[in-house]
């Protein structure tokens, strides 16, 4: 079965969609990796979980480790839903640009069918 298509503005921003896609084919990932991955600070990835943990996308867990506190993160079946819901919608709107999806109707003209505005041609 899959997901129904809704674009989703929360998981959409490049680096939420990336933490959300690194998660889904894992239990879990330490917060590190997913910072050394996406090559951002650590302020800017605990800012984008934090969003994505309001929202019920992404759980953490803190569990000691030697001497440290390791920060692990996994997608709930919440943020599951979420982004599968994101990613089909996604296919939905690229397959539009291919000309797979639905065809134009009635009140969709093509580019230049008369809409009386001019167009700027390509640069020359």
């Amino acid at each position: 079965m899959s997901a129904r298509p809704v674009f989703d503005e929360l998981i959409h921003a490049p680096n939420r969609l990336q933490v959300c896609a690194m998660l889904a084919p894992v239990d879990a990932l330490e917060f590190g990796a997913v910072r050394d991955s996406l090559g951002v600070s650590d302020s800017v990835l605990s800012k984008h979980v934090r969003v994505l943990t309001e929202a019920g996308y992404v759980s953490v867990a803190k569990v000691p480790h030697a001497s440290r506190t390791r920060t692990w993160l996994t997608l709930t079946d919440a943020g599951r839903t979420a982004l599968d819901g994101h990613l089909a919608e996604l296919r939905r709107i690229a397959g539009m640009a291919g000309g797979v999806a639905d065809r134009p109707t009635a009140a969709a003209r093509p580019a230049g069918s008369g809409t009386g505005r001019a167009r700027p041609g390509p640069p020359g």
